[in-house]
């Protein structure tokens, strides 16, 4: 990668053997690896057995969970915070496992509506939860850096799964605690 950050810094008309830039390259290569660091990663792996038998079927939410992610259509970030949630079936995630599979895919080159969902299955897949709820909110460079530079714009998405999907006041009961201070 190394390599080929130093074409594109030249390619738009730097010199890479300016005092500023000679270590460029290897900095950008060093971070581009890490912001698509989920792609070294597995679902397995993150939750590394850390699921434990319990009674409570009350609703568990995990909020304002900080994300950075890289837009697919221009390699730009896209950073905001995640909400998830989700009803247990005789099996709890351990709590740090909520944010790092949010994490792992963030970590990759996506758009919004994939990451969304792509959280949503997979705290399903692993809990055997009755129903899982994510709702992503955030601001994405590509629109605020280019384009039609909206400075205050904000994505909203949404993944319900399960009960979240078919009862309406479990999912309105997870939308208003969203609200809460």
């Amino acid at each position: 990668m190394e390599e080929f950050y130093k074409k594109i810094i030249e390619g738009i008309g730097e010199d890479t053997e300016r005092q500023g830039l000679v270590d460029t390259p290897k900095r950008a290569a060093k971070a581009m690896a890490f912001l698509t660091s989920g792609y070294q990663k597995s679902l397995d792996e993150i939750v590394n057995h850390a699921l434990f038998d319990s009674d409570a079927d009350d609703m568990v939410i995990v909020k304002n969970i900080e994300l950075y992610s890289m837009c697919e259509h221009h390699l730009l970030p896209f950073i905001g915070k995640c909400h998830v949630a989700y009803l247990p079936a005789g099996k709890v995630l351990g709590l740090s496992k909520v944010t790092r599979i949010v994490d792992m895919f963030a970590r990759r080159l996506q758009i919004q509506e994939q990451l969304t969902t792509q959280i949503a299955d997979s705290i399903c897949q692993v809990t055997g939860a009755k129903g899982v709820a994510v709702v992503v909110e955030a601001k994405h460079l590509c629109m605020m850096m280019r384009g039609v530079e909206k400075q205050n714009s904000l994505m909203t998405t949404s993944s319900m799964l399960g009960q979240f999907r078919k009862n309406a006041e479990t999912r309105a009961e997870f939308l208003s605690l969203l609200k809460m201070v």
